[in-house]
């Protein structure tokens, strides 16, 4: 009896054991959610909290969690990685990232390389490290960190030029599977179970990109497929689309390829393809993204022991500032310069190459396989993510705007509706508030095959061919193509009665058309113009510079003055404002 009661009261703990275990994840979890709200009102790169947080939960701070589990923090980075992956690849449109791609895959293979390889000579100096030991933590450091750099961009509403944009965009995505492949392979090396020859690496890393590329492609074609062929029960389309492409990562790898490639490059093909629930999969997986990355830099930040960091503190900030301040910067210029990039282009694509979760994930590898140093490959990594999160992370913005590559402009402040049309993966129906003010009011035709399908006016529905002009007030519902409906939101922005067709102050001092040759403008104003933009039409200069079309009110700095889109027409830039500024107001970004 006694016995029973034991057992019975042993099974019971157990069970208590478990709910404690589930409540203590879910307030690392809560806490990391938390942290999230700070750092979007500090402006501080949200990877630096989470890592921060982990670090004070570890086992040198007040939570005193003791956690070395090398082989589930990896798990977790991998599944973490190949999300993230997959969520950068649905970001990516085909229209908004032409002309930077050569450029981008450039940096992110032979910019690897060079990156990797100059950090190696600083590790050897700095860590007395050999060869092959200082080339694994150069390949550690050498990839960038898409996350990171984008959550601050749209944390802080800052919109970039689009080929700066497109190549931030496109190599943090395409630069890790090469970082990947490299550090497992050097960390081969390194344990003395490589094999052959630096030739057979080198026809590793083609099959494994080549495989990566081609599965990648098959695998995204198979999920379009599957999302728009089978009728799933509302809410299972995004988790058929993770699904599939956690599937892609793990038979991509099997067979020797770069599953990292294969999840990025299926995520493209997802994004440019016309897709059943596309707005349920893109919302459900930028949630799981985040989850994943917040698990990620917890556990790596319990991983880390503050007083490990602080024994190679001073060596790893060395390494840190050679990165920053000279392999970066020379991978960039070698990789960019043929390309006809500019100055300002390249110093800011070289600032903000921001080391992140990835090369701690990066640094976990050697501590997996039980390499020599391996604690010291990881406590450096630790130590230069933190250097490159504070320096570059908190500079981002005034980079961009000293740099040249901002684009003060605003994000349309209204909201929309979403409803996918059975049988018709084309179009949808947007819904939207018509504010005072909005050009929808003003608007006599549609752009973009846009066509308004029914207006909810005091509480009546009013078929579109009935409903004349709109009002404000009204709800308009929209068919549209899928690819317009960013366009789209700033037909409904809220805004002055007369500030679309008249002349606002603030706007420049000089007016002109916008299909006015610069050159012919800037001879008129004695501006100095750089050559480049001699041909170029205001309407032509921002189209090229901005990713989606041209407000009024969107400016660019080139030379010594500042352009402002001053009117549209036909989805146009047809009349421009210039004013003259001083060098120091464009280094403040003081624009306006």
């Amino acid at each position: 009896m006694n016995a029973s009661s034991g057992g019975t009261d042993a099974r019971l703990e157990q069970l208590h054991h478990i709910d404690n275990r589930l409540l203590g994840y879910a307030v690392l979890v809560l806490a990391g959610i938390g942290s999230s709200l700070l750092a979007r009102r500090f402006g501080a790169p949200l990877l630096l909290v989470f890592l921060i947080l982990g670090l004070l939960l570890g086992v040198d701070g007040p939570g005193g969690i003791r956690y070395d589990d090398t082989g589930f923090t990896y798990q977790i980075g991998a599944l973490a990685l190949c999300l993230i992956l997959f969520d950068g690849g649905l970001q990516t449109r085909a229209s908004q990232v032409r002309g930077a791609i050569k450029p981008a895959l450039v940096l992110s293979t032979v910019g690897v390389l060079i990156t990797a390889s100059l950090t190696a000579v600083a590790a050897h100096w700095l860590l007395a490290l050999g060869t092959l030991q200082s080339l694994l933590l150069g390949t550690v450091l050498a990839s960038t960190d898409a996350a990171a750099v984008f959550f601050l961009i749209r944390a802080r509403g800052l919109h970039l030029e689009r080929r700066a944009g497109s190549t931030l965009e496109i190599e943090s995505g395409a630069n890790d599977p090469m970082a990947v492949f490299l550090t497992v392979a050097l960390a081969g090396w390194v344990a003395g179970n490589g094999q052959g020859s630096v030739f057979v690496i080198i026809l590793q890393v083609i099959w494994a990109m080549g495989c990566g590329a081609l599965m990648g492609y098959g695998g995204g074609r198979l999920i379009v497929a599957a999302l728009n062929r089978y009728d799933f029960p509302s809410g299972l389309h995004p988790w058929l689309a993770m699904a599939g492409a956690v599937t892609l990562f793990a038979l991509t790898n099997l067979i020797g390829g770069s599953g990292y490639l294969a999840v990025y490059a299926a995520g493209v093909i997802v994004a440019n393809r016309p897709v059943r629930a596309r707005h349920e999969v893109m919302s459900v997986q930028d949630a799981a993204t985040w989850f994943a990355q917040l698990l990620m830099f917890l556990l790596l930040g319990l991983l880390a022991t503050p007083h490990a960091l602080l024994q190679v503190l001073w060596p790893a900030l060395g390494v840190a500032a050679f990165l920053m301040l000279v392999a970066r910067p020379v991978t960039t210029l070698v990789c960019l310069l043929p390309f006809r990039y500019r100055w300002g282009e390249i110093g800011f694509i070289a600032w903000v190459g921001l080391r992140g979760a990835v090369s701690i994930f990066l640094a976990s590898i050697p501590l997996l396989a039980q390499l020599p140093d391996a604690w010291l490959y990881f406590n450096v990594a630790f130590v230069v993510v933190l250097a490159s999160l504070i320096v570059q992370g908190w500079t981002l913005e005034r980079a961009a705007h000293a740099f040249g590559v901002a684009v003060p402009r605003n994000d349309p402040d209204t909201r929309r509706v979403h409803l996918d049309l059975p049988g018709q993966l084309e179009y949808e129906l947007l819904g939207y508030r018509v504010a005072p003010g909005a050009r929808a009011l003003a608007t006599e035709t549609w752009p973009l095959d846009v066509r308004v399908a029914m207006v909810v006016r005091d509480g009546r529905i009013v078929q579109g061919n009935e409903a004349g002009d709109l009002r404000p007030g009204d709800y308009a519902y929209m068919l549209a193509p899928t690819t317009s409906a960013r366009r789209l939101d700033w037909y409904f922005v809220a805004r002055g009665a007369d500030s679309a067709n008249s002349p606002q102050p603030g706007f420049g001092e000089f007016l002109f058309g916008g299909d006015a040759p610069l050159g012919d403008i800037a001879e008129f104003y004695g501006l100095n113009l750089p050559k480049r933009f001699a041909k170029h039409t205001a309407a032509l200069l921002f189209d090229e510079r901005f990713d989606e079309q041209p407000q009024p009110g969107d400016q660019l700095s080139i030379g010594n003055a500042i352009l402002t889109v001053h009117r549209l027409h036909d989805d146009r830039v047809a009349q421009v404002g210039l004013r003259l500024v001083p060098l120091s107001e464009r280094l403040l970004g003081g624009s306006q």
